[in-house]
């Protein structure tokens, strides 16, 4: 499936987050229409997909790696943010798509570096407490925020942005955690969430688009 075809689906799947069959660490339904128009080019092969409407910022407080309150719309205020939605026990697509933003982030400058914030939201929070999740993101990126808390306020949080997910379940005899897998990027300008990128964004991509992401300018 070409790229652009790919976006169009999951900007729809996004922006009508109740017709979205999930799968564990995996994507939407690909039979999708789009029933939104977004800022794309004509042949764009690019990762980002510039929304016309942006997302609010989740208004949730949850739990930090260190034990603390993290008031996500406080915390993120005027600051160049990404937010992912995954748990630590998947097997393919979260450690991906943390792994290729870590990556990315060290081709930015120190100053752009401590300007960003990336966050990493649990799916998952029985299993990833917040010490799991520390131990889990040190082998990452040490200056991700990873959260954790409350199963309802997170799905909440993560519904405000067309992303949905399922209470976490045994399948096969494995506990698997059933989630959409797009990063969403805000603005330090206005705080929206203007711009997503699905779980095809390679390092490349961010490393094109993140010091753009940075100034609140279209990637």
């Amino acid at each position: 499936m070409h790229s652009k075809r790919k976006k169009q689906l999951a900007a729809a799947a996004f922006l009508a987050a109740a017709s979205l069959t999930l799968s564990a660490c995996g994507g939407g339904d690909d039979s999708a229409s789009p029933v939104s128009v977004v800022s794309e080019e004509t042949g764009s092969d690019k990762a980002a997909t510039v929304l016309d409407k942006p997302f609010e910022k989740p208004d949730m407080i949850l739990t930090d790696t260190t034990g603390k309150g993290y008031d996500f719309r406080k915390e993120t205020q005027g600051r160049p943010t990404l937010v992912y939605f995954g748990y630590t026990n998947c097997p393919d697509v979260c450690p991906l798509t943390m792994s290729n933003i870590a990556v990315a982030k060290k081709s930015l400058s120190r100053a752009q570096q401590d300007a960003l914030r990336i966050v990493f939201v649990t799916t998952d929070p029985e299993r990833d407490t917040p010490e799991a999740l520390g131990k889990w993101l040190k082998g990452i990126d040490p200056q991700v925020v990873g959260l954790s808390g409350d199963f309802a306020t997170i799905q909440a949080g993560a519904r405000t942005l067309g992303i949905s997910i399922d209470a976490p379940k045994k399948e096969k005899g494995k506990v698997v955690s059933m989630h959409g897998t797009q990063v969403i990027a805000f603005s330090p300008k206005t705080d929206a969430g203007y711009v997503l990128y699905g779980e095809d964004a390679t390092v490349d991509d961010y490393t094109a688009d993140l010091p753009k992401l940075i100034e609140g300018a279209r990637p």
